[in-house]
């Protein structure tokens, strides 16, 4: 029988430490994962096409307006775009802008929380020893490197395609001057910048919705059903009281990125707005996920 005055007083005690993955390995795991599903693929794939095929179609409207043929708005088109390829990712961002990379931004964010919930992975990260904010943050980190790779993909594209198909070595701003090749790249790039924070802010807000619910549908349907309601009253003059507050109304100064002397007071309102959203979403996002069980 081992009493207890044979123990040694000085024997060391030994306790078990959890020890926390490097923020750097899970910030991988999750963008690997991230971009190794079908419809990231898919995606980003599109994103890819959709500038060639655009190029080609302006190149069409060139030719079609070079035979006298296609009407007043085929010649205006071709008139904007002949030997000015480089106007071609200024067009695709500010287009894709009105939907297309706010679903993307929409869809990871919906697979992020919502998704996952979805498929009970969730809920083993929610019960292990992980904390919370942590979790949002790579979450969010995998969703912000998303959107920021389908803005890139598309400009690079673009500018390709551009130069490629349409030709050009400057491009034609809106005050009918010609920009130099490289003044160019900096618009372009300066506009693929204010487009990525609006994504973000979209993204923010689908972040939010996603934290609160387990189906994805709901969280892509409601956001663009808000980007649709949004784009609405900004159109109605009689709630010009309201625009200020709505992130799409600030979206149509971003074209000013092509006008020289360039303006700013619109592009700052734009990014501060986006801002604010942005602060908005995450908050209402962490504040959810604080206080979910699975």
């Amino acid at each position: 029988m081992t009493l207890a005055a044979d123990v040694p007083t000085d024997a060391p005690i030994i306790t078990e430490q959890r020890t926390k993955a490097p923020i750097g390995r899970l910030l991988w795991s999750e963008l690997r994962f991230m971009i190794r599903r079908p419809r990231t693929l898919v995606a980003l794939a599109v994103l890819v096409v959709a500038p060639v095929i655009a190029a080609v179609a302006m190149s069409v409207a060139t030719t079609t307006a070079a035979n006298g043929n296609g009407g007043p708005a085929v010649a205006s088109v071709a008139s904007m775009v002949s030997d000015n390829g480089l106007i071609l990712p200024v067009f695709l961002l500010l287009l894709s802008l009105a939907m297309l990379l706010p679903m993307l931004g929409a869809m990871w964010s919906a697979d992020a929380l919502a998704g996952e919930s979805q498929s009970g992975a969730l809920r083993g990260l929610l019960l292990a020893p992980v904390g919370r904010a942590r979790l949002l943050a790579v979450k969010a980190f995998g969703v912000a490197v998303l959107s920021l790779l389908a803005v890139v993909v598309l400009t690079v594209v673009s500018i390709v395609a551009g130069l490629a198909i349409l030709g050009g070595d400057g491009m034609l701003t809106m005050s009918g001057n010609v920009l130099s090749f490289g003044e160019s790249l900096g618009r372009i790039g300066l506009l693929a910048a204010l487009v990525t924070v609006q994504v973000w802010a979209v993204a923010a807000v689908a972040l939010a919705i996603s934290a609160a619910t387990e189906h994805p549908l709901v969280v892509l349907a409601s956001t663009l059903g808000g980007i649709i309601v949004f784009t609405i009253l900004g159109n109605i003059p009689a709630l010009d009281w309201l625009h200020p507050v709505l992130l799409t109304d600030a979206w149509e100064s971003l074209g000013d990125v092509i006008r020289d002397p360039m303006p700013t007071d619109g592009i700052v309102n734009s990014v501060l707005r986006a801002v604010c959203y942005l602060v908005i979403g995450y908050s209402l996002a962490l504040a959810r996920i604080s206080t979910k069980d699975g």
